[in-house]
C-alpha cells in the first residue's frame, strides 16, 4: 500500500497520483507498488527493499542523488501475557524532487503529520521533514519506556502477592523488550552522529539544532533503558532469590512434619510386635502409648524449631 501527500497552502493533501515535492508513504508495498513508485518518483528500488528487511540495520546510504536513511522505530505487539514491545526498521529516502516512507507496518510516529497535529510540517522541506520523524521516533521510544516502567511496578505488586509464572513470564518479556530497545538506540545514535556531518544539515541552522534535540531526546532514551533495564534484571534475581527461599521453608516445614510423624510410627511398630512386652492385660495401654507417642511428637518438633536446626 502506498500514498501520496502533498502540502498545499500550509494544509496537508492526499493526491491520488505523483508530484514534484510529494511525500509517499509506503507500508508493505508489493513488488508492483514498488515498481509503480519507482517509475513515477525515480526512486531506487533497492533502497526500498532495504527498508522491507526486518534484519536491516540501522545506517544511512547515498546514490545518484538519493539518500536512505534507515531507523529501527519501536512498535507494540500485544500477547497473552501482555504487551510486548519490539523494533523495526523505518526506510527513509530523499531525493531532489521528493521524499518517501518505507516501512512493514503502519508506524505510529508518522500518524501524527497524516492527521496534521504536528507544526510547522511541510512536505518541501526534506530535511526538516526527516527530523521532525527522528524527533517524534525518540520521543516515542521515551513513551514506551515509561509504559514498561509502569508495567514492572504494577508486576512487582502483583508478584508480592502471590508468585505466579504468568508475572514472571510478563518480566522476562518486559527485559526482551528492554533489549531490543538498547540495541536499535545504540544504532540509531551512530545514524544520528553521522547526519551531524550532512551538507543539508549544516546548511540551515534551525535544523542543526533540531537535529541535536534529537540527538538529545535519543541519548536520554538510552539511559533509561540501561536504569530500566538493570532494575528489572536485579528484580527477577530478587523474585528468584524469593521463590527459592519460599521453597526451602516449606522443605524445612515438611521435615519437621516427617520426623515427628515418624516417632508414633516407631513406637506403634514396637509394640505390634509379636513378643511379651508386659502391658497386653493392663486396660490402659493403648492410651499411655498414644499419648506417649503424642507428647515425644510435639517434643521433637519443639525442640527443631528451637535449636533452628530446621
Amino acid at each position: 500500500m502506498f500514498k501520496f501527500y502533498k502540502t498545499v497552502n500550509d494544509q496537508l493533501v492526499s493526491l491520488n497520483n505523483y508530484e514534484d515535492g510529494v511525500w509517499i508513504n509506503m507500508i508493505s508495498p508489493s513488488e508492483d507498488e514498488i515498481k509503480t513508485v519507482c517509475e513515477s518518483s525515480g526512486i531506487d528500488p533497492e533502497m526500498i527493499r532495504y527498508a522491507l528487511d526486518e534484519e536491516e540495520r540501522s545506517r544511512i546510504e547515498s546514490d545518484g542523488g538519493q539518500t536512505l536513511i534507515l531507523v529501527d522505530i519501536p512498535i507494540v505487539e500485544n500477547e497473552d501475557h501482555g504487551n510486548v514491545y519490539s523494533t523495526m526498521p523505518l526506510g527513509i529516502i530523499t531525493t531532489k524532487e521528493c521524499i518517501a516512507t518505507v516501512c512493514l507496518k503502519e508506524p505510529a510516529i508518522l500518524n501524527d503529520f497524516i492527521n496534521k497535529r504536528v507544526k510547522s510540517f511541510c512536505t518541501y522541506f526534506k530535511s526538516r521533514f526527516v527530523l521532525q520523524i527522528l524527533f517524534k521516533n525518540a520521543t516515542l521510544y521515551l513513551y514506551y519506556l515509561r509504559q514498561i516502567d509502569k508495567q514492572s511496578s504494577k508486576i512487582e505488586s502483583e508478584l508480592l502477592k502471590s508468585m505466579k509464572n504468568r508475572e514472571l513470564t510478563q518480566l522476562l518479556q518486559l527485559e526482551k523488550s528492554l533489549v531490543y530497545f538498547s540495541t536499535s538506540l545504540k544504532a540509531n545514535e551512530a545514524v544520528l552522529e553521522k547526519m551531524l556531518k550532512l551538507e543539508a544539515i549544516k546548511r540551515f541552522e534551525e535544523d542543526h539544532d533540531l537535529l541535536e534535540d534529537v540527538i538529545i531526546e535519543n541519548k536520554q532514551a538510552i539511559e533509561m533503558t540501561s536504569i530500566y533495564s538493570s532494575i528489572l534484571s536485579g528484580m527477577m534475581d530478587a523474585f528468584a532469590s524469593v521463590i527459592s527461599n519460599n521453597l526451602n521453608i516449606v522443605m524445612k516445614s515438611l521435615t519437621i512434619i516427617t520426623i515427628s510423624l515418624a516417632i508414633p510410627t516407631m513406637i506403634s511398630g514396637f509394640f505390634g510386635m509379636n513378643v511379651q512386652n508386659g502391658m497386653a492385660s493392663n486396660g490402659w495401654a493403648f492410651p499411655v502409648i498414644v499419648g506417649a507417642s503424642l507428647v515425644l511428637s510435639v517434643l521433637t518438633s519443639f525442640i527443631l524449631v528451637k535449636k533452628r536446626l530446621f
